[in-house]
């Protein structure tokens, strides 16, 4: 499989982020650092790099000082709109990785020095995309040294959620076969990674120019979601996996086997259920969990050669916002990275 730290064919637009003057808070002579921050809901414009208080670990977390931070969809909507967080002001970003600072009250795990990457609680955790960051020490994983931060970062998210969607709820097994939507995108393309090292036979939908990509990653079969129609198959899964929701998710159910498992990662059609239950399937709705063991067993997989990151463009962080904009395309392959830190 082959894989990218540069921008591949991408020319986004210039920087949109602003640099907003000093916070009040930062002024009063508390340790200060940038962050990515908005005080409104709306375009990437709304993005500012600000300067903030540095943060403190409370029981049971660490301070990380972040080198990259990823992104994801759910960065892109949660600028736009509430979602599920309350109102701004708020510094986004789930995905990190970075070097342990100081160790709060009661943690065990990690020391001051330590390479660490985790995602932060979803969704009330936010704030990777900023140069220091506090979690939860069981959010965190100790950094695989065969990748560097860069590929860290892109990984937790996108990885926890396909770990959780094949592994955590479907009981994906050698020798099922498995459908994943959008199986270019963040979590798609490592899905078709995870599943393949389960032994399941993998059917990915992406635009034909993507296909080769999808098979350098073991992807037994493709489909282009342009020009085919994936429930015009005799073909019967074990497992759908959709990124896509809407619609996609009721006609997901068509081509799964009695007893199989539909897991969507966004709301689908109001009829998805009663679809679900006539046809003897099983469809769910996942969200995320921040999750150490799936962490451990994602830093494994890395370890081992068997997982990695395509990461289609990195941003400074003060030009985070040209990330928005190009994230919301929906046409980048794999993931998108925030640099915050030089690396090493």
């Amino acid at each position: 499989m082959t894989s990218t730290d540069t921008s591949e064919n991408l020319n986004p637009p210039e920087s949109v982020a602003g640099t907003n003057s000093r916070s009040s808070a930062a002024r009063d002579g508390a340790p200060a650092m940038h962050a990515l921050h908005q005080t409104a809901l709306g375009g990437p414009e709304v993005l500012q790099l600000t300067e903030l208080p540095r943060p403190e670990p409370g029981l049971g977390e660490i301070l990380v000082a972040v080198h990259a931070a990823g992104f994801n969809p759910t960065d892109f909507m949660h600028r736009a709109q509430s979602g599920f967080l309350p109102p701004p002001p708020r510094t986004l970003g789930w995905d990190v990785s970075g070097t342990v600072v100081e160790a709060g009250h009661g943690v065990t795990l990690f020391k001051p020095g330590d390479e660490v990457f985790g995602m932060l609680p979803y969704p009330y955790g936010a704030g990777s995309h900023a140069e220091y960051v506090t979690g939860p020490t069981r959010a965190f994983v100790a950094k695989p040294a065969r990748i560097d931060h860069v590929q860290a970062a892109a990984l937790p998210l996108a990885a926890l959620t396909a770990w959780q969607a094949l592994v955590d709820t479907a009981g994906l097994r050698t020798g099922q076969r498995v459908l994943i939507h959008a199986a270019a995108g963040g979590v798609g393309h490592l899905a078709v990674q995870i599943a393949k090292q389960r032994g399941a036979h993998v059917t990915g939908t992406a635009s034909a120019p993507k296909h080769d990509f999808l098979r350098e990653l073991g992807a037994d079969a493709c489909i282009d979601h342009r020009s085919e129609d994936f429930t015009d198959t005799d073909k019967r899964y074990d497992v759908v996996l959709d990124a896509l929701g809407g619609e996609n998710a009721p006609r997901s159910v068509s081509v799964l086997r009695p007893g199989g498992v539909l897991v969507t990662l966004l709301p689908g059609a109001e009829e998805t259920q009663a679809v679900a239950e006539k046809a003897q399937v099983r469809a769910v709705h996942l969200a995320v969990e921040h999750d150490q063991a799936g962490m451990r067993a994602i830093a494994d997989l890395v370890d081992r050669g068997k997982l990695r990151a395509h990461v289609s463009g990195t941003f400074p962080l003060a030009e985070g916002a040209r990330a928005h904009v190009l994230g919301e395309t929906g046409r980048t392959t794999g993931k998108l990275v925030i640099t915050v830190r030089e690396m090493a």
